[in-house]
């Protein structure tokens, strides 16, 4: 059988059996919805949750793209300079692992502006990774290429673009895959801890209203054109990689 048949044989065989038991058992949908169900409860509010749908989604990659353009950035000053990197890489790793739910309520006392701090709390979770893979990757170059360009006397921004960045691509296109992810759950995690309501609002606060509720089919739903996005992040990201190394080997992969 193909490879790529197996996941979806396994996704419909959990749905198929998740469709029997809870028709078997009897269980009342408010408190575990059949997957039927929860397709026809997507379906019938398909406008209202992609107007939130859009609203996750441009949180989730407008925190990728500042922590794309600022763990490249900082990662090139950290690879420049061992110094810089033993000043303020500390303060990174607090950043990461500080549980985002206890930080993000002061994030939402000192913003007033929720949109900006939704943004700032998903780009908390997901600017590390860009930068330790960056790091790890600018850090990989061969070292006999570094006495090279010492030998050639090469300016430390050409050593940076000649040298160091080339070796740094699959490492951070590996970052840019995990944080792609996590920009998700965090801009989710974030407009949860927040408790908002009305219309420029995300899947969350869709997730929130339906629990408030009793609306368990509506939650499920929700939940699922969550589950459903990171998935295609996961996909996008794996195909552009694909796309830019072509067979240059990324980190983990065979």
């Amino acid at each position: 059988m193909n490879r790529r048949l197996l996941p979806w044989l396994t996704l419909g065989t959990l749905l198929a059996l998740w469709e029997v038991l809870v028709r078997l058992a009897q269980i009342p949908a408010y408190t575990l919805p059949t997957p039927s169900l929860i397709a026809l409860t997507l379906w019938q509010n398909l406008p209202s949750l992609a107007v939130s749908w859009w609203f996750t989604l441009k949180i989730t990659f407008g925190a990728l793209l500042l922590a794309c353009a600022g763990g490249v950035l900082i990662a090139a000053v950290f690879a420049l300079s061992r110094r810089v990197e033993a000043a303020f890489l500390p303060i990174a790793v607090m950043l990461q692992v500080t549980p985002l739910v206890a930080i993000a309520p002061l994030i939402l006392i000192y913003i007033e502006n929720t949109t900006a701090a939704l943004l700032l709390c998903a780009w908390v979770v997901a600017f590390f990774p860009i930068l330790s893979n960056t790091v790890l990757g600018l850090r990989a170059a061969d070292p006999n290429l570094h006495e090279l360009f010492r030998l050639y006397r090469a300016t430390p921004l050409q050593r940076l673009r000649l040298l160091l960045v080339p070796s740094a691509v699959p490492y951070f296109v590996a970052g840019l895959k995990i944080s792609g992810g996590l920009s998700l759950i965090g801009a989710v995690t974030a407009e949860m801890v927040a408790g908002v309501a009305g219309r420029e609002t995300g899947l969350a606060s869709r997730i929130l209203e339906a629990s408030f509720r009793t609306e368990t089919p509506k939650m499920f739903a929700a939940l699922t054109l969550l589950v459903l996005t990171g998935v295609l992040i996961f996909w996008l990201f794996d195909l552009l990689a694909r796309r830019l190394l072509g067979r240059w080997q990324l980190p983990g992969h065979k």
